[in-house]
């Protein structure tokens, strides 16, 4: 059987680059496509020689025209200190990049694959939030580009599959963590670990009652797997992450006694419409994919640790 060739969009990021990973292992043929803006080429030196691999650097706000039987869309900046440096591009990334690439898979009448994202509920008024939730967004502030972007992709996505009968599944991604994150990448996580093994003072911004969800990247990888290899139909976002909520603080504790730090915690202002609370329903996925994480927040926190110190 022939095998299957898959094009992935932003797959020289962290979600991108485990991804391409674990579907060279099920023998499919991938071609990343980045500019590594974001993404890095050490994230996938080790697939170079790799004879169903191919990178090509290139920007989705750009069309290209390539043959592939799937296009997985992971291409955009998904940290605030890197979505805000441009927010222009952003935007046109989300939105442009994201109607090339559904213009590609139609072209090719190939499955398409959108990573959306948690942030689409905003500043949330329900909880847990659940898909049938249409969320709580500023439309003119400073994490715009990138909610508001992510949104009017998911609208672009339900108009193809609506106008041209195209298999099109988007996924609406919750915090993830894990190795080949970006070590500057300003994200809670990241920002904990990095600050923790300097002995630096741990930044909580706000008094650390936030709440947050994270996921451990090989759960997040299975779960898109399964929705990229479902015979069925999928006529709505689906919601992966981890159910498991922790407040900030908690977090920052939990890296300051498995780092045996020196560091302290220290406060900072709370950056504008940073959202107060932020948890998966996941029910759609238990029940349609028979899935849930399997990774527990130490597990996930000692390996990305292990990561960040080498």
């Amino acid at each position: 059987m022939k095998s299957k060739k898959i094009l992935i969009a932003g797959g020289a990021g962290f979600i991108g680059s485990h991804l391409t990973e674990k579907l060279l292992k099920k023998n499919y043929k991938v071609i990343c496509i980045d500019n590594l803006h974001t993404g890095n080429k050490k994230n996938i030196i080790s697939f170079i020689d790799n004879k169903n691999f191919k990178f090509i650097n290139h920007d989705i706000v750009n069309k290209i025209n390539i043959k592939v039987d799937y296009v997985l869309n992971f291409a955009c900046p998904a940290s605030p200190v890197a979505y805000q440096t441009d927010p222009i591009k952003t935007v046109k990334t989300c939105v442009i990049g994201t109607t090339n690439l559904l213009d590609l898979a139609k072209q090719n009448k190939s499955i398409f694959l959108q990573a959306s994202t948690s942030e689409i509920y905003g500043d949330p008024l329900i909880h847990p939030q659940k898909e049938s939730y249409w969320g709580n967004v500023n439309p003119i502030g400073i994490r715009s580009c990138y909610d508001e972007g992510k949104r009017c992709a998911e609208t672009l996505c339900f108009d193809y599959k609506r106008f041209y009968k195209m298999d099109v599944r988007v996924v609406r991604i919750f915090n993830t963590y894990g190795p080949n994150m970006q070590v500057n990448d300003g994200r809670v996580i990241s920002n904990f670990i990095n600050q923790s093994i300097n002995n630096k003072n741990v930044t909580i911004y706000g008094n650390g009652s936030q709440t947050r969800s994270f996921c451990y990247i090989d759960d997040l990888i299975e779960i898109i797997i399964k929705i990229i290899q479902y015979k069925g139909k999928i006529n709505q976002p689906i919601n992966i992450g981890n159910p498991d909520e922790y407040t900030i603080k908690q977090i920052a504790k939990k890296i300051l006694s498995l780092t045996k730090t020196k560091s302290k915690i220290k406060y900072s202002k709370l950056p504008l419409d940073d959202p107060n609370k932020r948890c998966p329903d996941i029910s759609f996925a238990k029940k349609n994919f028979s899935w849930s994480p399997k990774v527990s927040l130490d597990q996930g926190l000692i390996k990305t640790i292990d990561y960040f110190s080498k």
